[in-house]
């Protein structure tokens, strides 16, 4: 049995698509961040960046002790290499889908939730800001789509981590300011994605967890008003 400790964002659905996928067993445990769970001593023993997703593996391969780990791309591998499933098991193929992992997790990630702080959450609009995140969020779409254009169902041809790990922060393309008319093959791509059953679990899940998605003044700082004070 594997411990999950999630709540509704990008990063948490990647891990519930491999779940759902893989047919591990496992059991949520909702840490729900606009509320500071995240900050628990508990969860801090497994996260020290009080950030979820977050796993323990009760049963690891191998035997021993259980383990956790933390990092939805760390999580994402960590899982596929247990399963030996959805990474290419040949040198060229893993590397391949390693490198559009980290592409994900340096890239696409970060810099769209930068979107997402500064069109949605912060307290003014900063045009600059603003403007920044929403090209660079159309350039990282522009990348993919062009890799894409290949021909490939997926990333890296095969349903792979890769995929998961994009996917979710694809999701919100609207509320990002991006147009999916501009980028065809990532379009069918996303849609090939959404329409798998795991997937449609995933966010069904999600659905019945977090119940009002709202980010309030209460929420906003503890999300946004973190700095080295909030973990010495």
């Amino acid at each position: 049995m594997i411990d999950f400790y999630y709540w509704t964002t990008p990063n948490g659905h990647k891990i519930t698509m491999f779940l759902e996928e893989s047919g591990l067993a496992y059991d949520i445990k909702p840490i729900n961040i606009s509320k500071g769970e995240q900050f628990a001593p508990a969860f801090l023993k497994i996260a020290p960046n009080n950030r979820i997703p977050a796993i323990v593996d009760h049963a690891p391969t191998g035997g021993g002790e259980s383990i956790g780990i933390f990092e939805s791309g760390a999580i994402l591998l960590y899982l596929a290499d247990k399963t030996q499933k959805f990474v290419p098991q040949d040198l060229r193929g893993r590397n391949a889908c390693l490198q559009w992992l980290f592409w994900q997790m340096g890239g696409l990630g970060p810099m769209a939730g930068q979107n997402h702080h500064f069109v949605q959450y912060a307290p003014e609009q900063l045009p600059y800001a603003i403007d920044r995140y929403i090209k660079e969020t159309s350039r990282l779409y522009g990348v993919l789509n062009k890799h894409l254009s290949d021909g490939r169902d997926y990333i890296c041809g095969d349903y792979s981590i890769a995929d998961m790990a994009a996917y979710p922060w694809v999701v919100p393309h609207e509320r990002q300011r991006q147009d999916m008319s501009q980028f065809p093959f990532l379009a069918s791509w996303f849609e090939r994605i959404k329409s798998r059953p795991a997937t449609q679990k995933a966010y069904e899940i999600a659905k019945s967890i977090n119940t009002t998605p709202t980010v309030d003044q209460s929420a906003k700082s503890i999300l946004f008003g973190q700095d080295a004070k909030t973990v010495i």
